[in-house]
């Protein structure tokens, strides 16, 4: 692959619970406490890991885009069905044993990938989007978990099942969050299709965890900012950004910008870029007489 430093965007804000948030860790291993336990980390405090809130983004993002280019697996991927993502691993093995130059292969491969995946990744490409595991704001965790019950219903009798009685912890709402992502070398629509996920945050649009047709995991995030470098295949601005990364100074806007003044324009980008998808499917379907 030739990775060149391009550009980063970097997101701090917060995430706070709406309603109970109930992110497990799988069964309790433990003779005394809850059968379904949530996520904590060394000390004991609930952590929501980012492959969670990556995971949950991604699948709405899907959503829509398959609302927009129909099931298209080169357009949108099911990462779930090896079928059904846009490189099969014998696509990729084919495209190795054609082209023997690198950047080539490279270029070709990403010309085949699905639009989330090239945000995402995929097994063979590496995801430009990252999300540090959010750990809690201690002025908002009181140090206590809520329990609340579940049970299956017997059809029959419309009481408990046998044996289907279990609870589980949840955090209670209001407990907030420390939030923070990186996206590195995104191409401007690739940052468009990001700031529609975030916004999907920030109106409460996608909730995480489990329980979720019983309300539970609704999120609110609260973006605090968005700082935006862009090297523009500039060495003298690469070195001076490297520099103030030694000198841990942000404050330099002739190399630090508010990336949220670039929120429109890269979604704009976006719905150009999917405008032309739409004409070229469009233009070969009229092609083969589709």
């Amino acid at each position: 692959m030739f990775d060149t430093f391009k550009n980063r965007l970097e997101i701090t804000g917060t995430l706070t619970t709406i309603t109970a948030l109930c992110i497990s860790a799988g069964r309790s291993s433990e003779p005394i406490g809850s059968d379904l336990p949530v996520i904590k980390d060394s000390l004991g405090n609930p952590l929501i890991p980012g492959s969670s809130f990556k995971g949950a983004m991604r699948s709405r993002l899907e959503s829509f885009l398959r609302g927009i280019v129909g099931n298209n697996r080169k357009l949108v991927a099911n990462p779930a069905i090896e079928d059904e993502w846009s490189l099969t691993s014998q696509e990729i093995k084919q495209l190795k044993e054609t082209y023997d130059n690198d950047q080539a292969l490279t270029e070709e491969i990403l010309k085949h990938t699905d639009l989330p995946s090239r945000l995402f990744g995929s097994p063979w490409i590496a995801s430009k989007f990252q999300v540090r595991d959010l750990t809690v704001v201690p002025n908002t965790w009181f140090e206590q978990y809520q329990e609340r019950d579940g049970v299956a219903i017997d059809r029959d009798t419309e009481t408990a099942a046998d044996g289907k009685l279990y609870d589980f912890q949840v955090v209670p709402a209001a407990t907030h969050f420390e939030f923070k992502a990186v996206v590195e070398n995104a191409e401007p629509w690739e940052l468009g299709l990001l700031m529609i996920g975030l916004h999907q945050f920030e109106t409460e649009q996608i909730p995480l965890g489990g329980g979720r047709s019983r309300g539970l995991g609704v999120v609110k995030l609260d973006i605090d900012k968005m700082t935006w470098i862009d090297v523009d295949n500039n060495p003298e601005k690469l070195l001076k950004y490297l520099q103030t990364l030694v000198n841990e100074d942000t404050s330099d806007t002739s190399i630090y910008e508010d990336g949220k003044q670039f929120k429109n324009t890269w979604t704009q980008c976006l719905i150009n870029h999917l405008s032309d998808k739409l004409g070229q499917n469009s233009t070969k379907s009229i092609a083969s007489g589709g």
